[in-house]
C-alpha cells in the first residue's frame, strides 16, 4: 500500500489529508472519507486502509483545519470533559456548505493524481459527517456514484441542503446506517428518513441493538457484528456502483 499526507489547497485554506490507495493496479476509484466529530486519528486511518484494502484510493482529510486544529486526542463521557467541549465547538463550526468547498478542493486534487480515477467515486460519512457524504453525491452527481451515511446526525431538517431532501439529487446508490441506541438520530428521524426516501436508490437499514459509534473499533459503543455488517454493506455498495 502506498500511503501518503498532504496539504490539499482549499477555498479557506489547506486541509492536511491522509491518503492511501494500493500499489498496484491503479488508476483507483476514490472513496472521500469524512471523518466524525472526535477528529482525525489512529483508528480512522486504519479505517481508511481497510478500505483501501479493497483496490481504492481512500482520502481520509481534516476538516477542522479553519480551527488549526488536527487531532484533539482521548476523550471520556464525561459531559463537563473540556475535550468534549471543545469536539462540539470545533463540529458546530462547520457547514455543509464549508465542507462542499473543501470538497471542491480535493476533487481538483484528485483531478492531477494519475493513481487515482476521475469518476465513479464513493462518499462516505460517519457521525457529523453522514449529511456531508450525502450532499457530496448529491452536489456532485456527475462525480459520485455511491454515498453512505453511517449513525449521521441531522438527517432530517428544515434546512433545504437536509440529507432526506438532497438524496432525491443522487445519481447514483445512497445507504444510510441507523443505530437504534442513537439520541442524534432518534428512531422517529429514522422514520421520516425512511419516508422521504421511499422510491429512490436508497436502502435505510436500522441496526439493532448497536449505539451511536459502533463501527469504531477503540470506542465503547463498539459491537463487532455491527461493524462487520456495516463493512459488509459498504464494500458491497463500492462494487456495485464503483467497479
Amino acid at each position: 500500500m502506498i500511503e501518503r499526507t498532504i496539504d490539499v489547497p482549499t477555498k479557506d485554506g489547506k486541509t492536511t489529508t491522509f491518503i492511501v490507495h494500493p500499489e498496484r493496479g491503479g488508476p483507483h476509484p476514490v472513496i472521500m472519507f469524512y471523518m466524525d466529530a472526535p477528529a482525525i486519528r489512529e483508528e480512522l486511518r486504519d479505517m481508511a486502509r481497510r478500505f483501501a484494502t479493497g483496490g481504492y484510493y481512500v482520502m481520509l482529510p481534516n476538516l477542522y483545519y479553519r480551527s488549526g486544529v488536527m487531532e484533539i486526542g482521548p476523550l471520556s463521557r464525561d459531559p463537563n470533559d473540556p475535550g468534549r467541549k471543545r469536539m462540539f465547538e470545533l463540529m458546530e463550526s462547520l457547514t455543509i456548505p464549508k465542507i462542499m468547498d473543501d470538497t471542491r478542493g480535493l476533487l481538483r486534487f484528485v483531478d492531477e493524481d494519475d493513481a487515482a480515477r476521475k469518476t465513479k467515486m464513493g462518499a462516505v460519512g460517519y457521525c457529523m459527517s453522514g449529511q456531508y457524504a450525502i450532499n457530496a453525491a448529491a452536489q456532485f452527481p456527475d462525480r459520485f456514484a455511491a454515498a453512505a451515511s453511517v449513525y449521521g446526525v441531522r438527517l432530517v431538517t428544515e434546512a433545504a441542503d437536509s440529507p432526506h431532501l438532497m438524496a432525491e439529487r443522487i445519481k447514483g446508490e445512497s445507504y444510510f446506517a441507523c443505530a437504534e441506541i442513537d439520541s442524534w438520530a432518534p428512531k422517529e428521524m429514522v422514520d421520516a428518513l425512511r419516508k422521504a426516501v421511499v422510491g429512490l436508490k436508497t436502502e435505510v437499514e436500522w441496526y439493532p441493538g448497536a449505539e451511536h459509534g459502533f463501527a469504531f473499533p477503540q470506542r465503547p459503543a463498539y459491537n463487532k457484528d455491527a461493524a462487520e455488517r456495516h463493512w459488509e454493506r459498504l464494500n458491497a455498495l463500492w462494487r456495485r456502483n464503483l467497479g
